[in-house]
């Protein structure tokens, strides 16, 4: 009975070991790519040709200039998990923009590591929040089903 109760308690510990441990890999890999695509593809195209390099400062200025306007635009129904997450996808969003112009800029390797787990889990964050807005999956969550 004991070794049960302990393999129970063990096993989310090596599995959240397991998942860290593989976002880490994964952050390091994308890296430098991630963060070259972003310069080619800028939310805003209309501004800025991708041909045309733009300082980190222009970067982070961008990222915080969309994600204000994202957020603003974030449609609020008055239901706190619906807003909480129609707020955060911005956010999250604006958070990996000026990763990725960490990552095409910076030289520390802390904050270059950083940047790519901020990359790696934010994007994840994003893919869970939108999950839990699509309408089509709220009838099997009141139900206490699994999507």
């Amino acid at each position: 009975m004991r070794e049960a109760n302990r393999t129970a308690r063990v096993w989310p510990r090596k599995a959240v070991v397991l998942l860290s441990i593989a976002s880490l890999a994964t952050a390091i890999w994308l890296g430098r790519a991630i963060a070259q695509d972003f310069i080619c593809s800028s939310r805003d195209t209309a501004s800025s040709e991708p041909s045309q390099k733009q300082s980190f400062h222009q970067l982070m200025n961008q990222a915080m200039t969309v994600m204000d306007q994202d957020m603003k635009q974030a449609p609020m129904i008055g239901n706190a998990d619906n807003d909480f997450a129609a707020m955060m996808i911005p956010h999250h969003q604006g958070a990996i923009d000026m990763a990725k112009a960490e990552l095409l800029y910076g030289k520390d390797p802390v904050l270059r590591r950083l940047a790519q787990e901020i990359v790696v889990t934010q994007q994840q964050e994003i893919v869970v929040m939108r999950r839990q807005l699509d309408p089509t999956l709220a009838h099997s969550r009141q139900n206490g089903e699994k999507p």
